[in-house]
């Protein structure tokens, strides 16, 4: 694609200008329509060293209020971001609905560096592949406008321009060692971007490949490509996506219906059980921060069904230092704004921790389905999606163990009324519980529906009979511990 890319002519002078006045004023104008149709724009600039990837931003937003965009330099992960997986903090910068986002260099760098200095190996780099495609697919898919930009030099204009920065001591520091050992490998990394640009080259995210020997003409191609595409998007704002098919294995499980209810413990018995599985599990916590190892559990449930009990029975066991509860509300405005898995994205664990999320991504099969705060479209591509998710936690190392807490309606009833009737307690039921019981039936369809779709096998649902809580809790407990155990 690089290799075979021939350059576009470049404009006289006279035509340039006027061609460069006409695009930023396009611009200037498009931002109130982004804004308008709450269009999310992100724009990734790659290519070269020295290519100018930051003079082309800073020209580019020129032509937007300061209040509508943000400029991300991706440099090397810290260290706290490489506990975490690859793609986390390059979700966590993605924009919000109706405003712009700028990164100088994203992803493409991240893998290509590690790739070139013999730091990735063939199965890694191809997996960070199709972890980028499924990235790139579930933005666009979810209305984002990805732009992607590689500004491209030959070796002796790469070379010239750094000779330039090295010769003034005012500029010498703009000169990194990765932009002089490009120079001296050019032909390996034209060849390495090449690769790369055609494996992530697609139909909803194509690569544009700029021709950057001179900074005016370099502005006006990426002007003109980000306002047609900022127009298309506009054009496109309502199309439907096409529904993929599941590719992932899946583990056969029962209706709510079929999961038998009439289960219990004995106190004696359960207090025996909990203290030696929270001794236990205290133990592998230990070994998993040693280890390294990620842990996500995940809860959801019937409302009253003793998601908080079971909780606080697991967190009971763990180091405070090592784990942290997300409780998962209605998202707030700046997370509603973005894709629905960034504010769980920006919850993960990092390496040797445990997160604990009291409701879940999953909220978009179940209340956003069935109260319609997302299209019918939307919440069918979201099984995949989540799919997918999962899937990248496991690829990175992490434990995920979701539960289901189930009770029968009448059970959910009794405690309902317990609660309203007990002032202790009034503060655990609200009026959107009482309205959530009247829509039964139509739940518990939506809630088999997610357990087929999403019942993985490197992220299974488990079903806890809840009934009888103290049943629950141990069983929550033992699934745990055992699963713990397989990983270390």
């Amino acid at each position: 694609m690089l290799q075979q890319w021939k350059e576009t002519e470049k404009p006289q002078e006279e035509e340039l200008s006027s061609r460069l006045k006409a695009a930023r004023e396009k611009l200037q104008e498009q931002q109130m329509k982004v804004k308008e149709h709450k269009l999310p724009v992100l724009i990734l600039v790659e290519g070269w060293g020295t290519a100018g990837k930051g003079h082309v931003i800073g020209q580019l937003i020129k032509n937007i209020d300061p209040r509508f965009f943000k400029v991300f330099s991706m440099k090397d992960p810290s260290e706290e971001e490489k506990r975490k997986p690859f793609l986390y903090r390059h979700f966590a910068s993605i924009p919000e609905a109706g405003k712009f986002c700028f990164l100088d260099s994203g992803w493409m760098n991240e893998v290509m560096r590690a790739r070139l200095y013999g730091k990735m190996e063939d199965a890694e780099y191809a997996a960070r592949i199709e972890s980028i495609k499924r990235f790139e697919r579930q933005l666009t898919d979810n209305g984002y406008l990805v732009v992607k930009l590689f500004l491209h030099i030959e070796k002796k204009e790469q070379e010239k321009r750094i000779h330039h920065l090295l010769d003034a001591k005012d500029t010498r520091w703009r000169v990194s060692k990765n932009d002089q050992w490009q120079n001296e490998h050019y032909k390996t990394c034209l060849e390495a971007f090449d690769s790369y640009l055609k494996d992530t080259n697609m139909p909803q995210a194509p690569w544009y490949i700029i021709d950057a020997k001179s900074k005016k003409w370099t502005e006006l191609q990426a002007l003109e490509i980000l306002t047609e595409g900022i127009e298309v998007a506009l054009a496109n704002n309502a199309m439907a996506v096409p529904i993929l098919q599941n590719v992932f294995p899946m583990e056969k499980m029962p209706l709510l219906s079929e999961i038998d209810l009439d289960k219990s413990l004995e106190d004696a018995e359960y207090r025996e059980e909990l203290k030696s599985l929270q001794q236990r599990l205290g133990e592998l916590h230990n070994r998993l921060y040693r280890k390294k190892v990620p842990v996500i559990i995940a809860y959801e449930g019937w409302d009253a069904a003793g998601k908080g009990g079971n909780i606080k029975r697991i967190a009971g066991a763990l180091d405070p230092r090592g784990y942290e509860v997300h409780p998962i509300a209605s998202p707030e405005p700046h997370e509603k704004a973005r894709h629905y898995l960034w504010r769980f994205w920006t919850r993960l664990p990092k390496t040797g921790h445990i997160a604990i999320f009291d409701r879940t991504w999953y909220g978009r099969v179940m209340v956003e389905r069935l109260e319609g705060f997302c299209s019918e479209n939307d919440w069918k591509r979201a099984y995949n999606e989540i799919n997918e998710f999962e899937k990248e936690l496991h690829d990175w190392g992490a434990v995920i163990i979701k539960f289901w807490v189930q009770i029968d309606k009448d059970t959910q009833l009794e405690r309902f009324n317990d609660r309203q009737n007990t002032p202790g307690k009034q503060w655990k039921i609200t009026d959107e519980d009482w309205r959530n019981r009247e829509k039964w039936d139509l739940y518990e369809d939506a809630v088999n529906e997610m357990i087929q779709k999403t019942s993985t096998t490197y992220a299974p649902w488990h079903i806890l009979e809840s009934v009888d809580k103290k049943y629950a809790r141990i069983k929550a407990l033992k699934i745990v511990v055992e699963e713990l155990e397989k990983v270390l």
